[in-house]
């Protein structure tokens, strides 16, 4: 059988070929996935790739908005296609279809390789890609315990309306809540020699409250300490056993009390109309990982990906402080000997836990920032040769099969201090704090070095102890004197997830879902400005 004049019996043969196929549905078993796999790979190479993947990939969405004591939407989305890379004449070449009938993949295939070779006459030189040893037939699935997507929706419109009420219950005005479900069910193969079958499940329940003080007519907002998680519906089904009892708030470690915070939400949105405004000056912050996880985020996880560093983003998202030499010199101050920065997709439960990435790279854990210098950067297997890798840190994701593949943050967190230390610890040992909870909005510049970024709940601290609610508090700093003044991290009792379910990054853009995870950390002689605006 030939594809455009090439024989198949004339190259290397991965598989056998499969019979013509109508379009496709969802659920396609690992067998078939595997010979239309097999198809592709062959009918590139015969048309002149030196290197193929291809990614068949079943994206599930599902969302649940409500408001108040109504259901406004219910959405459920489904795409079903393939993706296929190619390198060709030592350049990329992506093309993508729905079609997934032995000739629409094989003509993809040739449109991929021939996209390749017209974009050679522009390269200067030739991509070089790490080596990566195939792994044959395997799989990985996300251990959830109740997948959400077979949840009945009457039953996610049920706990979704009770927070809501329970809510308005506790005094909130106003209050909406929303359950985003994502299902990705990818197949990768490659020319590597690898057939890896992937089911991928996240979650993020989030609601906001709404008071409003009748008398002045202004109001206050306090949205849910929730984070996504890669989990099943178990995330928003408490156990006792995962509380942290904190100050003023009970969080959980690995399950998300939706009625319980909502209650709180609407207590503490009325308490912050009746908050004094903080004086601008110096303070020493406790900040909660339902607040740090934006700022490692932002300040840590953005800075530190290669492609940034390179400038391959500059034209969209910027550059990066953390520019080669600093790596280079193996001695670059990041922070303080407390701040140790470890990147990862294995932390089960976390955003980025995958058995493999988007180019067939198995996962793993390594050091970004050790005992405050910069150690390493986040990269993929075109890159990796910059830094003298020897092999991929797999960090390749595409959102859907129909984008391609690009470096994309894995989970990038703060690791826990080394010795027993409690949150309460560390404000008896505050004289003049803040402590922070929840995220916030956040301004950071385009090297990510100068910020800004607030939060849901500020705390006084005064002599060591809590002395009424902040309002009006937003914190500056630059990257480098911000995570220098780290002075103590709490012990692993604390640690906890927070994360970005809707990172953006890539033209075209595209979201992806990473986690960073912390204990709560203190940060000393940070400068506060007072957000409030007069009319």
């Amino acid at each position: 059988m030939g594809f455009g004049g090439a024989m198949l019996s004339q190259i290397p043969v991965f598989g056998s070929p499969i019979a013509p196929e109508a379009a496709l549905q969802g659920g396609v078993d690992v067998a078939l996935k595997k010979r239309m796999a097999d198809v592709v790979l062959n009918a590139a190479r015969s048309k002149g790739a030196t290197y193929t993947d291809c990614r068949i990939g079943r994206y599930l969405n599902q969302y649940v908005v409500t408001r108040e004591d109504k259901v406004q939407n219910v959405v459920n989305t489904e795409s079903y296609g393939m993706g296929i890379r190619v390198i060709a004449n030592g350049c990329w070449g992506f093309a993508a279809t729905d079609k997934l009938d032995n000739d629409s993949i094989a003509k993809a295939a040739a449109q991929a390789v021939a996209i390749a070779k017209e974009n050679a006459r522009l390269q200067t030189e030739p991509v070089q890609l790490l080596p990566q040893k195939g792994y044959g037939e395997v799989s990985w699935k996300a251990p959830i315990e109740r997948n959400a997507f077979e949840v009945p929706v009457k039953e996610k419109v049920d706990l979704l309306l009770s927070v809501n009420d329970a809510a308005l219950k506790a005094g909130a005005n106003y209050v909406n809540s929303i359950m985003f479900l994502v299902n990705e069910q990818k197949y990768f193969a490659s020319t590597d020699g690898s057939y890896i079958d992937q089911d991928v499940h996240r979650i993020w329940p989030v609601f906001g409250v709404t008071k409003i003080d009748a008398k002045t007519g202004k109001f206050e907002t306090r949205q849910s300490l929730s984070s996504p998680r890669g989990m099943g519906y178990e995330y928003v089904m408490p156990r006792e056993s995962d509380k942290i009892k904190g100050m003023p708030t009970t969080l959980y470690r690995d399950r998300y009390d939706m009625l319980e915070d909502a209650r709180a939400a609407a207590t503490q949105a009325g308490e912050k109309l009746k908050a004094k405004s903080v004086e601008a000056g110096k303070y020493d912050l406790i900040l909660d990982p339902s607040h740090l996880w934006l700022t490692i985020h932002e300040s840590v996880g953005h800075p530190s990906e290669l492609d940034r560093v390179l400038g391959y983003e500059a034209n969209f998202a910027g550059t990066s402080f953390l520019t080669l030499d600093k790596w280079e010199s193996k001695k670059f101050k990041f922070g303080s000997d407390k701040v140790n920065i470890v990147a990862d997709k294995l932390q089960p439960g976390s955003l980025g836990a995958v058995g493999y990435d988007d180019e067939g790279v198995a996962t793993k854990q390594w050091d970004i920032i050790k005992d405050g210098v910069l150690v390493n950067y986040q990269s993929i297997r075109d890159q990796g040769h910059i830094i003298g890798l020897k092999e991929s840190q797999g960090c390749c994701y595409a959102d859907n099969w129909s984008s391609v593949q690009f470096q994309r943050m894995p989970n990038i967190s703060l690791q826990p201090g080394k010795e027993a230390l409690k949150v309460a610890d560390m404000i008896k040992n505050t004289e003049k704090g803040i402590y922070i909870i929840g995220d916030s909005s956040f301004s950071i510049d385009q090297q990510r070095y100068n910020f800004q970024f607030s939060g849901q709940l500020y705390y006084e601290i005064k002599n060591g102890q809590i002395v009424g609610m902040l309002n009006d508090v937003a914190y500056q700093s630059n990257t480098q004197e911000f995570w220098n003044s780290c002075s103590a991290v709490a012990d692993k009792s604390d640690y906890r997830l927070g994360g970005s379910f809707f990172d953006g990054k890539g033209q075209p853009q595209q979201v992806s879902a990473v986690s960073h995870g912390s204990s709560t950390a203190r940060f000393n002689g940070v400068n506060i400005i007072n957000t409030a605006r007069k009319i």
